[in-house]
């Protein structure tokens, strides 16, 4: 369970705008890590996350440690997902007007392994059936296992999204395109899907 001394909240509308500052810094501080390796920008940040509070179907989870924000989780109708999301469904001859796109979830590492990832998924998952749509996924970088910049003892999540549930959908793919630490231009990152019914 999530500690006693993190709460999560699921916030949207104005209570999410207040949040935008806290949570943008949480991107881009989680998202540096190994396996996205993102290098991010404050503007572009403020930018993305502030769409999850135009849009009226979305959530962002949000864990925090007092009143400081240390994790979040965003959800929202799949067909309001930017960028090449939706279109990975129908390529596939799925209906993304089912499903709930879980877009990111991240937390500070001194707070992993307590159970708040658990919690994000629960809340995430309940607003979704709360807005009707009967599946739920998310997608997640493809990395080579070889990869020499991947940590030494690093443990991929898929037991644990396992563990809720979800199950890999390789043949569903995306591309998103990021600038890598260090790099000096964006570079394409094919990401790859899992889903859940929500029934």
């Amino acid at each position: 369970m999530t500690p006693p001394s993190l709460r999560l909240e699921t916030l949207s509308g104005e209570a999410l705008r207040a949040a935008l500052p806290g949570l943008s810094r949480l991107r881009l501080a989680v998202f540096a890590e190994w396996p996205y390796l993102y290098q991010g920008d404050a503007a572009h940040e403020a930018r993305y996350v502030a769409a999850y509070a135009e849009d009226p179907g979305a959530a962002v989870v949000a864990a925090f440690d007092g009143e400081v924000p240390v994790g979040m989780a965003t959800c929202q109708p799949m067909e309001s997902a930017g960028g090449p999301v939706p279109g990975a469904f129908r390529a596939r001859g799925l209906d993304p007007a089912r499903v709930c796109y879980f877009g990111e979830s991240v937390l500070l590492p001194e707070y992993r392994g307590r159970g708040t990832g658990v919690g994000f998924f629960a809340a995430r998952e309940a607003h979704a059936r709360r807005l009707g749509l009967a599946e739920a996924a998310f997608c997640a970088v493809v990395r080579n296992p070889n990869d020499p910049r991947r940590p030494p003892g690093h443990v991929p999540l898929d037991g644990f999204w396992r563990n809720r549930g979800y199950a890999p959908r390789p043949d569903i793919s995306c591309v998103f395109h990021w600038r890598e630490i260090g790099d000096d231009r964006e570079t394409p990152h094919v990401l790859a899907f899992w889903l859940k019914a929500l029934a």
